[in-house]
């Protein structure tokens, strides 16, 4: 689901490990390890037809099993609290493009971005509402609830991007920007900083190892083309959006003289300078804008549903209290984010080195080590398979991931040694560990696993 992760966060990432070495990586991981693991998340959550907790309890067959499946419900509760106030920066610049802001004379972005992001009580405000939206839509469901808000958005987010982009290269100086990107410096990718880097921006740009995937796999029928749908579709049009992005945004970047490697506010600030260049510039930051708030809500309601389906699965509670148990946490959670845009950049640092990877790792586990790569291809994977998954993709699953999610994991523990993240790693290797031991023994001691609650299932696809 195209989301903040290719369009907020593509550019910045690229930005800061090289241009077009970064995106070499980046292709080249996304489809060795992002698209055989989307296949194996969507795969595990059709066969079981339950969300994490209750995949685990099926194909582990014990109590203490669903503890892994707990750590990827809490990691993915942890990325949305400060994935929540992203939204609600999107929305504010929405609301000021509907305003005409960006194209009123003397307009100035860094002013404006400072203005905002040291305003917390304006941001937290955002942050409420975007909490307040997701829930809204989450009560109708995905087809009467997403489904209607990506259909029209997206497409248009697609033409406005196109239309930054192709005024960019004609701005003085734009063409640096693609050659930014199209001159990879080789040496980059002989530094791990490059490749942890390309691999996580993989994860955040597919959503492997969120629960997303197998989530929404549990919702499809036995006669979906996983393997297309779910794998090569998902990545394409992940891909397609976020090198649309880094396209859009780098000549404006260059022909401005900023940083490439600026940080977080990148897209905010470059694409904000664009506009009062362009014929009706008006509309475009008002076609953008909107578009990219939606693009990031879409993207929010598909995290959040995987914890209102599993609190609905686990809890037998009705899909609206669900929503509104699951919102309000992730709404408190994120508070800290909402008033520090500096805690934000820690809770990215302590749940994208090690969180996200420790969520992947136990998913891929699941497939890999118990249920079993080549009795997943051969039973579910190929059946009414727009293309066949061949034996090569057993080792992919059961050897290359896992390896590669525990090398990210000690990566980012060797270089935070002796660094001002040393703390923030220790933080993060403990919380990590805890979430590991106490979710075992919380769900050793209350895990049960009732039938998939008909009533969630039949409003989670808008009562069809």
């Amino acid at each position: 689901m195209v989301g903040a992760g290719n369009i907020w966060r593509m550019p910045f990432t690229t930005g800061e490990n090289g241009g077009g070495a970064f995106l070499v990586a980046y292709i080249l991981l996304l489809y060795v390890i992002a698209v055989p693991g989307l296949m194996a998340e969507t795969m595990i959550g059709r066969y079981t037809n339950n969300g994490v907790i209750g995949a685990f309890k099926q194909v582990f067959g014990s109590k203490r099993a669903q503890g892994l499946g707990l750590v990827v419900l809490i990691v993915n509760v942890a990325l949305m609290s400060y994935y929540a106030p992203i939204i609600g920066w999107a929305l504010y610049y929405a609301g000021h493009s509907i305003l005409m802001t960006f194209t009123q004379p003397g307009f100035q972005p860094q002013a404006f971005w400072d203005g905002f992001i040291n305003n917390p009580a304006l941001v937290i405000g955002m942050h409420t509402a975007t909490m307040a939206g997701l829930a809204g839509v989450l009560v109708f469901g995905i087809r009467r609830g997403i489904e209607r808000v990506v259909k029209w958005m997206i497409p248009l987010l697609v033409v406005a991007l196109i239309a930054v982009a192709v005024r960019g290269v004609t701005l003085p100086g734009g063409m640096d920007g693609v050659a930014f990107v199209f001159t990879p410096d080789w040496g980059y990718l002989t530094r791990g900083s490059t490749w942890v880097a390309a691999l996580s921006q993989a994860l955040f740009s597919t959503g492997l190892g969120w629960g997303i995937a197998l989530t929404y796999g549990s919702y499809l029928s036995r006669y979906d083309d996983v393997p297309l749908g779910g794998g090569l579709f998902t990545a394409i049009g992940n891909t397609s959006v976020g090198l649309l992005a880094v396209f859009a945004t780098f000549p404006v970047v260059f022909a401005f003289g900023l940083e490439p490697s600026a940080g977080s506010n990148l897209l905010f600030l470059s694409l904000a300078e664009v506009f009062p260049e362009l014929p009706g510039g008006g509309l475009w930051a008002l076609v953008f804008f909107v578009s990219f708030f939606f693009a990031t809500f879409t993207s929010g309601l598909g995290i959040t549903e995987v914890g209102v389906t599993t609190v609905s699965e686990e809890t037998r509670l009705s899909r609206t209290k669900s929503v509104l148990a699951v919102c309000g946490v992730i709404w408190l959670l994120g508070l800290p984010s909402a008033y520090s845009s500096s805690f934000l950049g820690q809770m990215d640092f302590i749940f994208g080195s090690f969180g996200l990877p420790l969520a992947t790792l136990s998913i891929i586990a699941l497939v890999a080590w118990k249920f079993g790569p080549e009795r997943a291809r051969v039973i579910d994977l190929n059946r009414n398979a727009g293309i066949y998954i061949g034996s090569a993709w057993n080792p992919v699953i059961k050897y290359v991931i896992p390896v590669v999610m525990l090398f990210i994991i000690g990566y980012g523990v060797v270089t935070s040694l002796g660094t001002e993240n040393q703390q923030l790693m220790i933080l993060g290797v403990a919380i990590m560990a805890g979430l590991v031991v106490v979710s075992t023994a919380i769900m050793s001691v209350i895990g049960t696993v009732p039938e998939k609650n008909a009533e969630s299932t039949t409003l989670a696809n808008g009562g069809d």
